[in-house]
């Protein structure tokens, strides 16, 4: 939910910032469904030895833990104002596709300001996540309780595609192709 004055100037300010969010509308070929799936909690050791391995649960990474911090701190990256473009870029899927539209946001009103806080990450396949987070601006909430989704893209969870192409949808703009 927008809390501001200018809903409009808040979501650019943040699409702006690149500090990517809210999977509104699908932008891209992104297979992400958005569910609000939650992970099962921990994973179940194999019945036939309590030394064996554990077994991931279904819906989630072999590694949550591990996973969830990896997406928490490459939200926080994207959205940090003092990271550089190709940083961004490289914890953005199609980072590479995109780096010419993050480096234009560097400079717009408010991108010194935005940061994110994420509140909660939960897996809908070992490949995607839906984030729940908190869009800041100045430390003040701008968007609250935005959902986004992270994918893994190479071995490395990143802020997906369709997220950045929903703020940018929700500013009032037209997105960039690939969106």
């Amino acid at each position: 939910m927008v809390q501001s004055r200018h809903p409009r100037a808040a979501a650019w300010a943040a699409a702006a910032v690149l500090l990517v969010v809210p999977a509104l509308t699908g932008c891209s070929s992104d297979s992400g469904s958005g569910s609000d799936a939650t992970a099962g909690g921990s994973a179940a050791a194999s019945p036939a030895s309590a030394g064996a391995p554990s077994t991931p649960i279904v819906g989630e990474p072999a590694d949550p833990a591990a996973a969830k911090a990896e997406i928490e701190k490459n939200w926080v990256l994207f959205f940090d104002p003092k990271a550089s473009t190709e940083a961004k870029a490289e914890v953005l899927e199609h980072g590479d596709l995109m780096e010419p539209l993050l480096s234009g946001f560097a400079n717009l009103p408010n991108a010194d300001k935005t940061s994110v806080k994420v509140e909660n990450i939960a897996f809908t396949s070992p490949t995607e996540a839906t984030v729940t987070y908190d869009l800041l601006v100045a430390g003040s909430p701008a968007l609250s309780d935005s959902k986004g989704i992270a994918v893994l893209d190479d071995g490395v969870w990143k802020v997906s595609l369709k997220s950045l192409c929903g703020l940018i949808e929700l500013s009032g703009n037209a997105a960039p192709p690939p969106c």
